[in-house]
């Protein structure tokens, strides 16, 4: 604060006009700055007043990441089934159509299920379903952490704009909703998915696989629990191409709904520490350690790096990394960036 030129601390009185004037100056700044755009908001050249047509693949609105996992899978899948059926005559069990028999035994390996109906009977086919056990278990890790929730978030919007039928909202006041109860929603959307998916396979146990209501439930939760105990299964082949699918879908969607269930839980409690950084009282100790630059002032940035270092939201070592880079953009040392300093950044 200015006071006959001369700085007054902040913690030893009430700002004046002037300084109330700069503060809204800066807070208008500070509000008006926006992040960096992505990649794909940047328009496409033009030619003249018209832009340049693209050929757009479906394959390239897939995410890379989606699309990277999918391919795994099915060389996964792929090269297990190839190798099983090679080695069918070594698998003893209830058996159906050669390639399916395989294709079956390699998802119930990777999905750690593990029936019991059938099973390796030689040393070459155990060691190999170890292996594929442990990669599989690897791939399922990575479909979690990837694939799956990307087909979540997916489905959020709609799910979103269903829920909101009777109002009348916008593709913005939707979105919002998302941003703030974005894993809310997918623990909804995925564990709706999972008691369809129970559902579905209670009834085509009972009807296909002729098992009373009570044993194809058993066998459902046994399933998709990966408890496996073996004495209920798909024995026929119409079973066995419906487990194909049946078994990785609800395995993978159960242990999202677990997984949503700790981010949901971590969530709140997070929830709860912003609320109350926010409604405690500042002190004068609170004013001091905001005070980065110790000028005796504390401006609006420094309050939120304060603020947010308090929710946990950055740390330290953050804000020392973001002003190293800071000090290397400003090669005239002003201690502000201009778009002269950006420019003999990029030059040197």
């Amino acid at each position: 604060m200015a006071n006959n030129g001369v700085k007054v601390p902040l913690l030893s009185g009430s700002p004046d006009v002037t300084q109330k004037a700069k503060w809204r100056l800066n807070k208008r700044r500070l509000l008006r700055s926006r992040s960096a755009p992505g990649t794909d908001c940047v328009p496409a050249e033009t030619n003249g007043n018209e832009p340049i047509p693209h050929t757009v693949s479906i394959f390239q609105n897939v995410h890379p990441s989606f699309k990277r996992v999918a391919i795994y899978l099915v060389v996964y899948l792929g090269v297990g089934a190839l190798i099983f059926y090679l080695v069918r005559n070594q698998i003893r069990g209830l058996k159906t159509d050669g390639i399916l028999d395989a294709l079956y035994f390699t998802i119930v390996t990777m999905t750690t299920v593990g029936y019991g109906d059938l099973v390796p009977n030689s040393d070459l086919t155990k060691l190999l379903a170890c292996a594929f056990v442990f990669s599989g278990m690897a791939l399922m890790g990575l479909i979690l952490s990837k694939a799956a929730d990307y087909l979540v978030e997916k489905q959020e919007f709609l799910l979103v704009k269903a829920m909101r039928m009777h109002q009348k909202v916008g593709s913005t006041e939707i979105l919002k909703e998302l941003e703030t109860n974005k894993t809310r929603y997918k623990f909804f959307l995925v564990f709706f998915l999972v008691w369809i998916l129970i559902i579905a396979g209670t009834i085509f146990l009972v009807t296909v696989e002729k098992l009373d209501i009570v044993d194809a439930f058993y066998c459902v939760c046994s399933t998709f629990t990966t408890l496996g105990y073996g004495d209920k299964s798909f024995s026929t082949q119409a079973g066995r191409i419906f487990a194909v699918f049946w078994i990785l879908t609800g395995t993978i969607c159960l242990a999202q709904v677990f997984l949503y269930m700790a981010e949901l839980n971590t969530e709140s409690r997070q929830k709860e520490l912003v609320k109350w950084v926010l409604t405690r009282k500042m002190t004068h100790l609170d004013l001091e350690a905001a005070d980065l630059d110790e000028d005796g002032t504390v401006g609006a940035a420094e309050f939120v790096i304060y603020k947010l270092k308090e929710m946990g939201k950055i740390s330290q070592e953050d804000i020392s990394l973001v002003m190293q880079e800071f000090e290397e953009l400003d090669v005239d040392d002003s201690g502000t960036l201009s778009a002269s300093d950006i420019t003999l950044a990029q030059s040197s």
